[in-house]
């Protein structure tokens, strides 16, 4: 994912701090980045500084100034630009398949207690993001056909983690005949 678009899709819904743009990405589902906390603000700065967005240093009495970030019109073009580029295609990056890999060691307990524990946090994994979509986590709301989209990305991830459920069920019944 590019933190850059990410950030310009966020803006184009409203004006934000960077911390408040850090909590939403951290918050997200689906807008993975490997960066650390300061490739936000470094992000920032490069957008700043192409033009596709500005910032209003807004003064606080008992706080630090913060700066408010907005996408411009040219933020706005490179964004839809971005959006109508091809998609690369889904990455698979599961640890715990390199750890099945190489799990043929273990005894029948352990790769049980191995693929159990998994199976847990894949459980956990679809409480949590039906929570956060429950919940109403950073979801643009701006027409229908804008929720009926955010709807379906929270979907594909509960899906995501249904199917690996089903996969994992397969894995057991296989090892187990």
């Amino acid at each position: 994912m590019s933190i850059n678009h990410a950030i310009l899709g966020i803006l184009s819904c409203r004006s934000l701090t960077g911390y408040d743009l850090k909590k939403i990405i951290q918050d997200s589902p689906f807008m993975y980045w490997s960066g650390n906390n300061n490739q936000i603000y470094k992000s920032l700065v490069e957008l700043l500084e192409e033009g596709y967005v500005t910032n209003e240093v807004q003064h606080q009495e008992s706080s630090p100034s913060k700066k408010i970030y907005t996408i411009t019109a040219e933020g706005t073009a490179e964004l839809k630009r971005w959006v109508l580029s091809a998609a690369e295609p889904p990455e698979l990056k599961k640890h715990f398949l390199v750890q099945l890999a190489w799990a043929d060691q273990l005894s029948s307990e352990e790769l049980n207690t191995l693929i159990a524990d998994y199976e847990e946090e894949v459980r956990m994994q679809i409480l949590m993001q039906k929570e956060k979509h429950k919940r109403g986590t950073f979801a643009p709301a701006r027409t229908k056909r804008e929720v009926y989209l955010w709807d379906m990305i929270h979907e594909n991830i509960i899906a995501s983690y249904e199917s690996e459920l089903n996969w994992l069920e397969k894995l057991r019944n296989g090892i187990t005949n």
